[in-house]
């Protein structure tokens, strides 16, 4: 299968037209639009491959999508005849692909039955209608692998020395070159005592070593903010993924649960890398 995307998707046809061009009132997905040794292709043939195709080539004009569809399944069709009967291989990636685009229907159509105006403002009221404004941090940091080294830059801190200058000099976190910003950040974006020892501090203070997983922190607090409690149409998208990722794990986990699965067991599992028992 790996030539299926070798056909030519916007060529121009060159077969031969309907003597009387057919208008819209009267067409329906039966409407034959090319005929190939008899094999016939319908409008509804061209519609559904339509859905199928990648996203840039939905903006083309109605003309050359018709024309481009056309030409493919033409090829595909004259392919189709050429192979004849199909092999047991063959019809086994059938009934794969006839199983995947029922899988596929029926995911889809979970998904819309779950993703419903009324069911996405329960989720934001759910979600933000009680809720208070987070608050965001500004830091910089600079970590080093031992307290002892950590303890000698609150010296030269102290002293005067400029924070992003020695982030710059000593820091061998990622963001040392940027002098150990680590821009805004939000509540558990960042591992907990780092994240403990943030919520404690003023802005414009250096932090005690602070000891993590990744090494010893002394942190800087630039400024604080509060985050505004985002508008319906700010979370609409994500909210909807959210909804239709639930609905789909559990009617995925429900329709499995209910049916009548009996497993094999396959003691030689190398079985499925043997390409030639699809021949047999």
């Amino acid at each position: 299968m790996k030539y299926r995307h070798f056909l030519a998707i916007l060529a121009v046809s060159q077969t031969a037209l309907f003597s009387t061009p057919l208008r819209a009132d009267d067409m329906s997905s039966e409407t034959v639009v090319a005929t190939v040794n008899g094999a016939q292709i319908t409008m509804g043939n061209l519609i559904a491959a339509r859905g199928t195709l990648p996203e840039q080539y939905q903006t083309l004009g109605s003309e050359e999508l018709f024309n481009g569809i056309l030409e493919q399944m033409i090829q595909q069709e004259v392919l189709r005849q050429s192979v004849g009967e199909p092999d047991k291989a063959l019809q086994i990636q059938m009934e794969n692909e006839t199983r995947a685009i029922f899988a596929g229907a029926a995911l889809e159509n979970i998904a819309e039955n779950a993703v419903t105006e009324d069911a996405i403002e329960n989720r934001y009221n759910e979600t933000y209608a009680n809720a208070e404004p987070s608050r965001e941090y500004r830091a910089a940091h600079i970590l080093v692998k031992t307290e002892e080294e950590a303890l000698a830059l609150i010296d030269e801190l102290n002293e005067g020395a400029d924070f992003a200058d020695l982030a710059r000099q000593k820091s061998t976190g990622p963001s040392g070159p940027n002098g150990g910003d680590l821009g805004w950040f939000g509540k558990g974006m960042m591992v907990a005592p780092f994240e403990e020892a943030v919520e404690k501090m003023d802005v414009d203070t250096i932090s005690e070593p602070v000891q993590t997983q990744f090494g010893w922190h002394v942190i800087k607090l630039v400024e604080t903010r509060l985050q505004d409690i985002p508008s319906l149409d700010d979370v609409r998208e994500e909210i909807k993924s959210q909804l239709a990722d639930a609905a789909l794990r559990e009617s995925v986990e429900r329709l499995v649960s209910e049916a009548t699965v009996e497993r094999v067991d396959i003691a030689e599992k190398d079985a499925v890398k043997d390409d030639t028992l699809l021949a047999e």
